[in-house]
């Protein structure tokens, strides 16, 4: 298992399903036609469980001609072709014809059209969605997935085998591909410790056969699986409602055995048995046998996932493009109409950041996974979303982990397989959630959000694992159970407190103290309505401070969502220390009160709103402010990232995961820079607004990496100002060559033409702009090799060198390789003497120091090779104490820093689209301005309403929901479900296979042990019986018989019958 799913899921990840733009992250950009070979998931046979390595991958392309027209409402065929006809009436010369869709959606009303428009430009497009009716207008896309299973270098091993499972951390991440490594350790397992057997039936690991005992087993509760089918005759299931099928296949067999091994993880009734046998489960067939699909299959069966009032929908697919419309409206459609999405979280880790969608969205149920040690799977992805970026902060997903390796589900004809991903684990959750609801009673309880709520204030917290990578915590089915069956409607918080004194759990908030003059610390929290799908804050938000916790040293200002809905909102929380506590240490609290309010329902008692009251404790570590040169900002509002534009990966090395996508945030995937900083004392702060909204004379450094956004001329002004007080500058740049940008364009599906990326790894020609002031610029070339630098072994990946430096600066130089050269014509040269970097004294009094370097890849987690940490604590050496190190200003590679006569300095890309995503510009007659300078972010903070009391010692606990009494909610007496985990002897067999038959009701696995229980009751039963009946007989009055004379012949049969008959 220790290279099992080595890429697990990865083209899940980097290429959303059929809705999501991304023909860059599958690739269809190199080979757009390309059909991927198909492997079928293997048959079992005998009581083997094999272990396989699943490889996923995705490519997407436009189809030619073909647009899916959203409408504003559900209309029928004919009202949706007047609709689009009278729109196109004046366009004449226009060839369009609606494309026919022959499903089992297509009897019903629909929201969009597929039409065939040829020659179609932009302003027909626009002519379009000028009609009222009319919402959007995007392209058809078409999306190929490859499967491939492939037996693991291991041998083949019984299902309950025994194996170690190892705890390794890579020492660089050096592509998104997993390594090696397969496990993140929590740190409680660092040691050496026995083997264990490791059981694999997971529905009965996680006691699902306690709710079995008690008569639930999902009946009643209707599941689709939205996947590549399922056969009709497959013998794991009992009670398939409905098998629908979108693809232009005629078939509804599943040819790769993926969705019967989804299906069979949430209702299999034998053998590797699922969850909710009982449930009613609809197969919603979207890929084809050659793993092909297209959006409009998706959304007309999401349309009739709603029609057919699906409860819960497993969607084991996702994608970074949180900003494609037409998925993200269908998803919050769904979950508006009661439908509870589980969806994995994505295999991207252990980079942070990496998020899927739709499972980084507020109303659906983000999976993440462990193993069966509860380690964080390292294939998992990590939060924080990245939506916020760069005013605000992201939100804390998963939201609950589960098992994710080595889970078994149904093979694709008969017997068993283990699969391992977060696409394993997100149908363990489906499964969980399906018989969960079919305990409730009133099931108009059960909602997106009541789920939501009841799965993470149950959740198990694993130790030694931050939020951001377990979520809430392990899933804990009974304690879910008990919640749920004792809930009332009400609105809960995630996370429900707020401490920035708890480590680790609490990463990244606890790993660095608050003080006086900082940035604000801001805290997304997500704000759960299981009252109604819709929703309102009463009022504002309520700061209350405890003054004998010294609450009254911290200011705290809320923003909040205006309307909650899909059943979510947020809560920015954004906390800062009073002026008065500037040289004050010390620990202080308060909590934030907020009142939800929600329609009353139909058949609810209560008139007009149903209300509810949520306390959010706050906790925070303040220290006096640290001196200026301990201060380091990080500009976080010049970064860019895909989505919503072509932002390229920063190492063209990377051909699979071309995106920039990850947010370049300190907490994301600049996460080992930021903790080594931490460690070295610095304290690390974040700019999410224009350069004109700090205040220069506080900080040391401003660190710019990777840049891709353009500056305001006001920045510039500013930023000159500030150095020549004393601020000091570090930029990490990336390459930018308008040649290769042009060699590395795909097809936009938004505009119907091959585009060209929006920037090179950095925006150099922004850069120069405002580093040009002090004589220095970075070139166009385009750059990689490995070189020693101070000692240090450094690898050079697709950076740009410095094309202009001040005479007196310090420049250091080193020979390689012109990737550029090779990427364009696939020639390989050495260029001699490149200079990468540059240190600079600026010339004013008191003023500060800037250091240049050409490549930001080795301070970056994404595809890091070698890391330049120790370069960059001398380079804030130099910017914050004016220490210039010896090993750099007297390396034997320093040369004279070039004057920029030698070639050209980089323009910008003729027709370039980055004003369409920027901040900075905006369109104007064809060349794009910049935009007015907007006003700096202004805090409008809670008016306080002190406390006189003792605050909460210990902010963590089991977090239970407001009038949910877990000891009122009574479980059967019997043990805890706890397989034994013994080694196995030879030739023992490690099956958990139930024979058939042998479950006709409950579905329990412990057969044998039923039978002596039975048979103890009965007899119970019939001693009882006999003791009542002899106690009947003794209370009764003894009558006299009167004596009569019999013959004597008749004595002895008499003398036998002189006793008593029993009364019945």
């Amino acid at each position: 298992m220790i290279t099992l799913a080595a890429s697990v899921l990865f083209g899940l990840l980097v290429a959303f399903v059929p809705l999501v733009g991304m023909e860059p992250m599958g690739g269809a950009k190199l080979d757009p036609g390309h059909a991927p070979s198909v492997e079928p998931l293997p048959s079992s046979s005998g009581s083997n469980c094999s272990d396989l390595t699943l490889k996923l991958e995705f490519s997407t392309k436009v189809v030619e001609h073909e647009y899916i027209i959203g409408f504003t409402g559900y209309f029928s065929a004919k009202a949706r072709s007047l609709y689009i006809s009278s729109s196109l009436r004046n366009a004449a010369a226009l060839e369009w014809r609606i494309v026919p869709r022959q499903n089992p959606a297509s009897d019903f009303p629909s929201d969009f059209e597929l039409v065939h428009i040829r020659q179609a430009s932009t302003g027909s497009l626009l002519t379009l969605e000028d009609h009222p009716y009319i919402k959007r207008v995007t392209p058809q896309r078409k999306v190929f997935r490859t499967l491939k299973y492939t037996p693991s270098p291991e041998p083949a091993a019984p299902c309950n085998a025994t194996r170690s499972w190892q705890s390794s951390r890579p020492f660089r991440r050096t592509s998104l591909s997993l390594g090696t490594g397969f496990w993140h350790a929590t740190g409680r397992h660092s040691s050496r410790r026995l083997l264990r057997a490791i059981p694999r039936h997971v529905a009965q690991i996680l006691q699902a056969d306690v709710l079995w005992q008690m008569g639930h087993t999902g009946s009643g509760v209707k599941v689709a699986v939205f996947d590549t089918g399922l056969s009709e005759k497959h013998p794991h299931f009992k009670n398939v409602k409905e098998r629908t099928n979108w693809t232009n296949e005629k078939t509804l067999d599943d040819g790769l055995g993926h969705g019967t091994f989804v299906a069979g993880v949430i209702a299999s009734m034998r053998e590797c048995q699922g969850f909710a046998p009982d449930s009613e489960l609809h197969i919603f067939r979207v890929f084809t046998n050659n793993q092909v699909s297209y959006t409009s299959w998706f959304l007309d069966a999401f349309n009739y996932a709603i029609l057919k009032k699906i409860d819960v929908l497993n969607l084991s697919i996702g994608g970074p493009d949180f900003m494609d419309h037409p998925f993200v409206d269908k998803v919050w459609e769904l979950t508006a109409n009661k439908v509870i999405m589980v969806s994995a979280i994505g295999n991207d880790g252990p980079l942070y950041g990496t998020l899927n969608n739709p499972a980084d969205q507020m109303d659906v149920i983000g999976v993440g996974g462990i193993d069966f040690e509860d380690n964080i799977a390292r294939f998992s992805s990590r939060g924080m979303t990245t939506w916020e970026l760069p005013g605000g902060y992201g939100r804390v997903k998963p939201d609950i982990v589960t098992y994710g390796s080595g889970v078994r589900g149904s093979g694709m004809k008969e017997g068993c397989r283990s699969l391992s991903g977060t696409s394993v684990a997100s149908p363990v959750v489906a499964g969980a959630v399906t018989l969960l609801a079919s305990t409730v009673l009133n099931r108009e309880l059960v909602n997106p959000a009541s789920m939501k709520q009841a799965l993470i204030a149950s959740a198990r917290r694993l130790p030694g694992v931050n939020m951001f990578e377990q979520g809430h915590g392990k899933l804990d089915l009974i304690r879910a159970y008990q919640i749920l069956n004792s809930y009332k409607p009400q609105a809960s918080l995630s996370p429900s407190y707020i401490d920035l004194t708890e480590s680790p759990y609490m990463w990244p908030y606890c790993s660095q103290p608050i003080y006086y003059g900082g940035m604000p610390t801001i805290v997304n929290v997500t704000i759960l309505n299981g009252m109604g799908v819709t929703g309102r804050i009463v009022d504002k938000p309520v700061w209350q401070p405890y003054l004998p916790q010294n609450g009254d040293h911290v200011d705290v200002a809320v923003s909040y969502a205006p309307v909650l809905w899909p059943w979510a909102g947020y809560l920015a929380v954004s906390i800062s220390v009073a002026k008065k506590a500037a040289s004050w240490e010390g620990v202080a609290q308060g909590h934030v009160m907020v009142t939800v309010a929600s329609p009353a329902e139909n058949n609810s008692e209560a008139a007009g709103e149903q209300t509810s009251t949520v306390k959010l404790p706050i906790k925070v570590k303040i220290v006096p402010t640290p001196p200026r040169s301990k201060r380091v900002l990080w500009d976080q509002y010049h970064n860019l990232r895909y989505p919503p534009g072509y932002f390229p990966r920063d190492n063209l090395r990377m051909k699979n995961d071309p995106l920039d996508w990850n947010g370049d945030h300190i907490h994301t995937n600049f996460k080992d820079m930021y903790q080594h900083l931490r460690s070295m004392g610095y304290f690390v702060e974040v700019l999410g607004a224009p350069i004109i909204c700090f205040d220069a004379s506080q900080y040391g450094t401003l660190l710019m990496v990777d840049s891709e956004e353009e500056y305001f001329p006001e920045e510039i002004t500013k930023l000159r100002r500030d150095i020549d007080n004393g601020l000091s500058l570090i930029v990490f740049s990336d390459w930018y060559n308008t040649s290769v940008m042009r060699k590395v364009k795909f097809y936009d599906e938004n505009t119907r033409q091959w585009w060209m990326p929006d920037t090179g790894g950095a925006n150099v020609p922004a850069l120069n702009d405002l580093i040009s002031v002090w004589g220095m610029a970075f070139s166009d070339g385009l750059y990689e090799g490995d070189f020693t630098l101070a000692d240090h072994d450094m690898y050079y990946a697709s950076g740009c060198s410095i094309a202009r430096f001040p005479e007196d600066g310090i420049v250091i130089a080193k020979n390689l390789k012109d990737q550029g050269l090779e990427v364009l014509k696939q020639e390989t040269a050495v260029v001699e003497g490149v200079p990468i970097l540059g240190l600079y004294q600026t010339p004013s009094d008191g003023g500060g120091r800037i250091a240049l370097y050409g490549d930001s890849n080795c301070i970056d987690d994404s595809h890091r090779q070698k890391d330049c940490f120790w370069l960059l604590d001398a380079l804030l050496q130099y910017t914050s104490y004016s220490m210039t190190p010896p090993s750099l200003s007297h390396s034997h590679s320093r040369v004279p820093p070039p004057t920029g006569a030698e070639r050209p300095l980089p323009q910008r890309l003729e027709g370039n689209h980055l004003y369409r995503y920027s901040k900075v510009l905006e369109a104007h007659l064809g060349d794009p301005k910049p935009r007015p300078l907007p006003a700096c972010p202004h805090l409008s903070w809670a008016k306080p309403q002190p406390l006189n009391e003792t605050a909460p010692s210990n902010l963590w606990k089991h977090q239970k929901l407001l009038s949910v009494d877990l000891d009122k909610v009574a479980l059967p007496n019997m043990r805890a479900y706890r397989p034994q985990v013994r080694p196995l002897s030879p030739g023992e067999s490690g099956a958990w296979d139930i024979p058939g038959g042998i479950m006709p009701g409950r579905y329990n696995q412990e057969v044998g042990q039923t039978i002596p229980v039975f048979a103890f009751l009965g007899a119970m039963v019939v001693l009882s019986f006999f003791m009542v009946q002899l106690t009947k007989a003794k209370s009764k009055p003894k009558r006299r018989k009167p004596r009569i004379k019999r013959p004597t012949y008749l004595q002895p049969q008499a003398a036998t019958a002189t006793g008593k008959s029993p009364t019945v």
